[in-house]
């Protein structure tokens, strides 16, 4: 069992680089698999999501090599296969191979995703969708069998009844090989979606209108291999940047790219953070007395809910009351009953959290409930006075590459300890 312990209290200074896109990497790893040649992603973070993605393609029959952030795929040997348990059931993301199997050879066999649990996320728009492509799609024992007949997927018009990134992209990798046109309406429009369409086309897809309400695409034979850059990670960078207009004395952070977290640093700005924004970087200056803030969280371009936690103790050192409602998934609260251990002055009223501020937290024993919560109780625990323990730390390693070493190259006391199960 892994712990973080944090002795906080400590003003944070210099520069850090931020890694390539989690939620880009754990769809494009599988849509690399649609290719008959080798697909090279470079910039792949190195964090526990991926190497279960590594896992399972290599139970596949794919080779992989990764090394410096630089993945390379060989799907020339996949075999389609049942993949109904073991890592697929602790990733939400597996359920991409869903598409990606679809779109390759037709027909799939996948047991639904696991992940963090913030409540449910049912997969009846991937099911929808697979559908309207002429799959026929059954759940037997929470194994979902995905198949189509002699004549293979045709294209259609989809609308998707709510905006899904998962949803989205899906049904894209299953189109991309489907007879004809299939429109996508009603898509997510996040920047995710467009780093996966960008490598689709790369490898010979024909998809348009990808950042738009409205995806459109033709039918394709083959796909074959290419090279593909992941975009920078816009959770991890709003996740350093709340870090440091929290505490920093003055903290550079590298490989942003503004237009992706525009509505994060509106919020921000409207705070008082100080910041001096450039082309790929944002300097993030001491700031004094900053002003509370309500925040409501819904679909990109609004202010994305994986930052709804990382910005929660931000929020902790203003002087006033500031209100959090998240409309994409109202069960995301648990990071604040450990927050109140600390110190914080925090309720969860209906769907609305509640804070009020200054609050002045002490170290505690915390544990994360999911990797968004980890990452506000890592923030948290380097803000808090004493020592910060926090556990189920592999929520954490999902979704944040060397985390550990970027902190403490900005000055923080944290380090990871292994235990023996008791």
């Amino acid at each position: 069992m892994k712990k973080i312990v944090i002795h906080g209290g400590k003003p944070l200074k210099g520069e850090v680089t931020i890694s390539g896109a989690k939620n880009s990497a754990v769809a494009l790893i599988p849509a690399a698999i649609m290719a008959d040649s080798p697909v090279v992603l470079e910039g792949v973070p190195d964090i526990q999501d991926v190497h279960s993605l590594i896992e399972i393609l290599e139970i596949m029959g794919a080779t992989v090599k990764f090394e410096d952030n630089r993945m390379e795929i060989d799907p020339s040997k996949i075999v389609s296969i049942p993949m109904p348990s073991g890592k697929i059931n602790s990733l939400r993301a597996s359920y991409y191979f869903m598409g990606a199997l679809l779109g390759k050879f037709g027909e799939a066999v996948v047991g639904l995703p696991g992940g963090c649990f913030l409540g449910p996320r049912p997969i009846d728009l991937h099911i929808k969708g697979f559908e309207s492509l002429g799959a026929d799609v059954s759940n037997e024992h929470g194994v979902i069998y995905l198949r189509t007949d002699e004549e293979g997927m045709k294209g259609d018009r989809i609308f998707m009844d709510v905006v899904s990134i998962g949803a989205t992209i899906n049904v894209m990798l299953a189109a991309v090989k489907a007879k004809g046109r299939t429109i996508i309406e009603n898509a997510a429009r996040e920047p995710e979606i467009i780093d996966v369409a960008t490598l689709l086309n790369n490898m010979g897809a024909k998809i348009r209108g990808a950042g738009t309400d409205e995806i459109r695409i033709e039918g394709v034979d083959e796909l074959h291999g290419c090279i593909h850059s992941i975009i920078p990670d816009r959770i991890e960078a709003g996740t350093y940047l709340s870090l440091a207009a929290s505490l920093g004395q003055g903290i550079k952070i590298n490989n942003v790219i503004y237009e992706h977290i525009e509505s994060f640093i509106a919020k921000l700005e409207e705070m008082g953070v100080k910041m001096n924004i450039s082309e790929d970087s944002i300097d993030v200056l001491p700031s004094e007395g900053l002003r509370a803030v309500d925040i409501t969280t819904s679909p990109y371009p609004g202010f994305a809910t994986d930052l709804q936690q990382p910005i929660t103790p931000l929020l902790l050192t203003t002087g006033g009351t500031a209100e959090i409602i998240d409309t994409i998934y109202s069960k995301r609260i648990n990071h604040i009953p450990e927050l109140v251990r600390m110190g914080a002055d925090a309720t969860v009223e209906g769907n609305m959290i509640v804070l009020n501020g200054p609050s002045k937290l002490h170290g505690a024993e915390v544990v994360a409930s999911d990797l968004r919560a980890g990452a506000c109780l890592v923030i948290a625990g380097l803000m808090a006075e004493g020592t910060t323990t926090i556990y189920n730390v592999e929520y954490i390693l999902r979704g944040y590459d060397h985390i550990i070493d970027k902190l403490t190259s900005l000055g923080a006391t944290i380090e990871m300890i292994e235990e023996e199960e008791k």
